[in-house]
């Protein structure tokens, strides 16, 4: 499932400004497995649930400390949520080793939900004021 990202975003205010910025903080990394993982689906999809519980966080606080939050703003993070869910779902009791098939179909899942993750941290970077940074994070190690 996909979740189309906005052509534009503009935060309203403070609170949106720092919600936006804590969402592109634990966008940053999350998409794909790190080098501990342990070869499973589980496993890979592990950071993906770490960061359902972020972005709950995110939205918890930033509802807290705004009067009106902005729709928009909320859409993206519970688009997050869906496309994310969406692998969660599949995968998340998948303790077994993978083989080529069953990592093909991991790594379709995954990448849908990187190329949502990177459609947002681009639109938050560009949007909030954080393009430099971007920058720096995207560049090839």
């Amino acid at each position: 499932m996909y979740w189309p990202v906005p052509a534009s975003w503009t935060p309203r205010d403070e609170a949106e400004l720092v919600a936006g910025w804590r969402l592109w903080l634990e966008l940053a990394d999350r998409a794909w497995p790190t080098a501990a993982w342990d070869g499973t689906p589980a496993g890979a999809v592990a950071q993906l649930r770490d960061l359902l519980a972020a972005c709950d966080e995110i939205e918890t606080s930033y509802r807290a400390a705004t009067d009106a939050p902005s729709a928009g703003f909320l859409r993206l993070v519970q688009g997050l949520v869906v496309t994310a869910g969406t692998a969660i779902g599949l995968w998340w009791d998948d303790f077994d080793q993978l083989d080529s098939e069953r990592a093909a179909l991991l790594h379709d899942d995954l990448a849908r939900f990187a190329e949502q993750a990177e459609e947002v941290l681009t639109l938050l970077a560009v949007h909030g004021g954080w393009t430099r940074l971007d920058e720096v994070r995207r560049r090839p190690a």
